[in-house]
Parts: C-alpha cells; sequence; structure tokens
C-alpha cells in the first residue's frame, strides 16, 4: 500500500507501529530543488510513484507530446520494450494510429544500456529481440525509443525491422537528445561517447538506417514532467507549502545546465 514519498532530506523510521519523521536536512539556501529527470525517462519502473505522481503517467504524456511536436504519416506505432511503452501508447492515442507489436523481447537478457562495450552491447541487442513480422510486414512503422545515447543499440533494431518486411522505419524518441555526462551518480558515458556530439548526429537517421529521427524537445519532456504537479498545486494551494510546490527537474545530462557549481 502507498502510503507517501520520503521527503528530499528527510530522515524517517518505520517501526511496525507507525512511521517517524527523525529530522529533514535542509537544502543548502540557493539550492534549487532538482529532482533526476531521466528517472521519468528510463531508470525508474512504471509503476515508480515520484513528487505524487506515476512514472507511467509521465512517459504517456511524454509520448502524447511527441505526437504533437512530430507526427509522421505511417500505418501503426510500436515500440523498443519496454521502457518506451507508456510513451508509444501516448503517441499512438494522440495521433490516431494503432499501438501494434513489433518486437518480441528475451527477458533473460539485462539492460544493454550498462554493458561496457559496443559490441556486447550489439550482441545483446541481437539476443533481445525477436520480430513479429505479420504484424507489420509491408507497413510504414513509427518505432518510439524512449533514449538514444550511443546510436548503436537501435542500429540492429532497425536493421532487423527492415529485413523482415517493414516498409519504413521511422524513431521518434520520447527524451531530448542526451549531451552530457552525469556527474551525480547516473552511469551515462563520457562526452564524446554520445551519439548527441558526434559529427553522425548531423545525419542521424542515415546513420542508424531509419526514415527519420525526431526527438522530443526539452521544453516538451519538462512540461511533461510537471504538468500533474502544476494541477495538483491550481487545485490545492496548501501544496505550495510543501517540498511539491518547489518545482525543480535537474536536466544536465540534456542542457549542460547543472544544479550545483563543479568543482573538478
Amino acid at each position: 500500500r502507498y502510503y507517501r514519498e520520503v521527503l528530499p532530506g528527510e530522515i524517517v523510521k518505520i517501526s511496525r507501529h507507525d512511521v517517524q519523521t527523525l529530522d529533514v536536512v535542509r537544502r543548502p539556501e540557493g539550492d534549487p530543488s532538482a529532482f533526476c529527470i531521466f528517472e521519468y525517462v528510463y531508470f525508474a519502473r512504471p509503476d515508480s510513484i515520484f513528487e505524487g505522481q506515476m512514472v507511467y503517467s509521465v512517459r504517456r504524456r511524454c509520448g502524447q507530446q511527441l505526437a504533437i511536436e512530430a507526427p509522421v504519416e505511417a500505418d501503426l506505432v510500436s515500440t523498443v520494450p519496454e521502457s518506451a511503452t507508456p510513451a508509444a501508447l501516448g503517441y499512438a492515442q494522440k495521433c490516431g494510429l494503432p499501438y501494434v507489436e513489433v518486437l518480441c523481447k528475451n527477458r533473460y537478457v539485462g539492460r544493454t544500456f550498462i554493458q561496457p562495450n559496443m559490441r556486447l552491447r550489439q550482441l545483446g541487442v541481437a539476443k533481445k529481440f525477436g520480430v513479429l513480422s505479420d504484424n507489420f510486414k509491408g507497413k510504414r512503422v513509427v518505432i518510439i525509443d524512449d533514449s538514444i545515447v550511443r546510436g548503436n543499440t537501435i542500429s540492429p533494431i532497425i536493421k532487423l525491422l527492415r529485413e523482415s518486411g517493414a516498409k519504413e522505419v521511422h524513431i521518434r524518441v520520447a527524451s531530448p537528445p542526451i549531451r552530457f555526462p552525469c556527474y551525480m551518480g547516473i552511469n551515462i558515458p563520457t562526452k564524446e561517447e554520445l551519439i548527441a556530439n558526434r559529427p553522425e548526429f548531423h545525419d542521424l537517421a542515415n546513420y542508424i538506417g531509419a526514415d527519420s529521427v525526431v526527438y522530443l524537445s526539452v521544453e516538451g519532456l519538462v512540461s511533461s514532467v510537471q504538468e500533474s504537479i502544476k494541477a495538483r498545486q491550481d487545485n490545492n494551494p496548501k501544496t505550495q507549502k510543501s517540498f511539491i510546490g518547489k518545482l525543480g527537474h535537474c536536466t544536465a545530462c540534456l542542457t549542460g545546465d547543472y544544479p550545483v557549481e563543479l568543482e573538478w
């Protein structure tokens, strides 16, 4: 049963009798609230609740916003399972296109994002997905992905779809390009490894073998994340006094705007 979130800096004691707040470590004066926005994009489970909202709902809104920003003539919408599925459903709903599964995931393979080198990541993709070719043969497919980090895991997927009969493959990414490393503990590659900083990014569709590639804007992501929080504030002015009222999300990996000054 969901009880409540632990507040930023809060020390909580949980016993068989109750939940007690022992202390709240106050944020240094002037430091903004900066919850990691990439938790919403990729890292968190979809049933997680952050800032009073479910991650699944935020991802669906990202897909809807992506459909507004980057529509395309196509026959069906699908996903790179599974973290992008809510965004794909939101995109399909907003565009009025059917959502159809085109990839079958092998659940016994781990996340390729964190494999230590490109060869292992590509091998991981080959083992990770099978194709449901009857669902898309001869059709124009929109594939929604949650993010493209290095760009070498989406390429084998596009190749797999084309070899299995897809007429067109359009990639829509439910987050902005990742351009900067994270110094807050998240395993994001060096700046040079990120596809958004490499020359190939200027012709990314050709590089990964897609008919088109469009990312969600930073403004679109932030508005999708904050929409529900702002709505609750408007409906309940008391939340203005709580931590929810102090809107702030770290977008450093997308914008280079770090929430604290780096000393190295």
